[in-house]
């Protein structure tokens, strides 16, 4: 008789339509740990979030930067060894505000000497050395930036600030055994891949590794689900309250309404009107102002000795420009401004802030001068 019945496996099994599967059920409890929802809304957070990261890595590195639409896969860290050999450079973020979690951000140890050798002005191809502080260093601060503008676009996603701690860069191999990382060796973790291109220097992948809880969680706040401990209000309590409510602002309303009327009838004065101030003749008289035509000059005689000390700012102008708030967030070492100024034109020279001469560059031994051109004539003076 307890043979002809199906164990709870089996039941489990044919609810699935998997049922050749049992007894080996690890990896479709691993896939059923995120919907495809999930895994898209998973997906869409990444792309966003790289979406903004690029061009962020556009303005440090000042090469075309592109990363690619993102692909979720649940994995562990046993699965991860097996694929990768070679050692990694791993950037853990951890966010402070908004968002409770750390995740990884996994990279080649050649495409970060390449980011490190560009943010440090170089070409990027100098990476036939070992991984120093350095890198490490450059790769930090870069991701920071990344990580930082990316947040301001997760902030408009999730409708709440959101913000980071400043990240820290370390070597990593998969294939060791001691690996300083956040996970178990079999815990399950969501890997967000993406494919990377600067310029014609790297084109590979880099990984976001997230802890499935946290994963989990982020999910859950983009899609609305807050955790609201608070009971909700049946119905009927829902009408009560609604008719004690209603009973309680009409009796406010009533009492308001006759305590305003017996007031304001207090206040009210009877109107006294002054026969005499009527009866008394009103005088109107035509404005007179005082002539300053005719006023005569005042000078004085003193000399300029009395201000001859007093300090006065020189300022020579070079050029101007406008920007637009967004463009100036986006500046970083090596950002070249255009200004209005032709080359070879005259330099503007400012007496405290006051236009009063033209000029030209001159080269005095190791400084640089100005050669007075043009003196501007009072009439045509501009403060600017």
């Amino acid at each position: 008789m307890n043979n002809d019945m199906l164990s709870q496996e089996e039941i489990d099994a044919l609810l699935k339509g998997n049922l050749g599967d049992i007894g080996n059920t690890s990896e479709s409890d691993s896939q059923d740990a995120l919907n495809d929802v999930e895994k898209d809304a998973l997906g869409e957070i990444g792309n966003i979030s790289m979406g903004t990261a690029a061009t962020t890595l556009y303005t440090l590195l000042n090469q075309p930067v592109k990363i690619t639409t993102p692909k979720v896969k649940i994995t562990t860290m046993e699965e991860l060894s097996s694929e990768y050999q070679i050692p990694f450079v791993a950037v853990q973020v951890k966010y402070k505000l908004g968002l409770r979690g750390t995740n990884l951000l996994i990279l080649k140890t050649d495409d970060v000497k390449v980011i490190a050798d560009l943010m440090m002005g170089g070409d990027g191809t100098n990476i036939d050395r070992d991984l120093n502080e350095m890198d490490l260093s450059a790769i930090s601060e870069a991701m920071n930036q990344m990580v930082g503008s990316s947040c301001t676009s997760l902030s408009e996603m999730f409708s709440y600030t959101i913000d980071i701690e400043p990240p820290e860069a370390f070597e990593i191999d998969f294939s060791s055994e001691d690996i300083p990382l956040l996970f178990d060796k079999n815990e399950e973790i969501v890997k967000v891949s993406f494919r990377m291109i600067i310029g014609d220097l790297i084109d590979s992948e880099i990984m976001q590794l997230i802890p499935l809880e946290f994963a989990q969680d982020m999910v859950k706040k983009l899609m609305g689900d807050s955790s609201d401990n608070s009971q909700p209000i049946q119905p009927k309590e829902m009408e009560n309250e609604a008719k004690i409510s209603e009973e309680t602002i009409s009796k406010e309303i009533a009492t308001s309404n006759k305590d305003n009327f017996e007031t304001k009838e207090k206040n009210i004065e009877k109107p006294q009107y002054d026969k005499k101030k009527e009866e008394k003749a009103v005088n109107i008289q035509k404005a007179q102002f005082r002539s300053f035509d005719n006023e005569e000059k005042i000078e004085y005689n003193e000399s300029i000795n009395l201000i001859q000390e007093i300090p006065v700012e020189i300022t020579v102008e070079l050029g101007r420009t406008t920007r637009k708030i967004q463009e100036i967030l986006e500046y970083g070492p090596g950002t070249i401004i255009e200004l209005d100024k032709l080359v070879g034109e005259p330099l503007e020279i400012f007496a405290n802030g006051k236009f009063i001469a033209k000029g030209e560059v001159v080269v005095i031994d190791d400084n640089f001068g100005v050669r007075i051109t043009d003196i501007i004539s009072p009439s045509k003076r501009i403060k600017k």
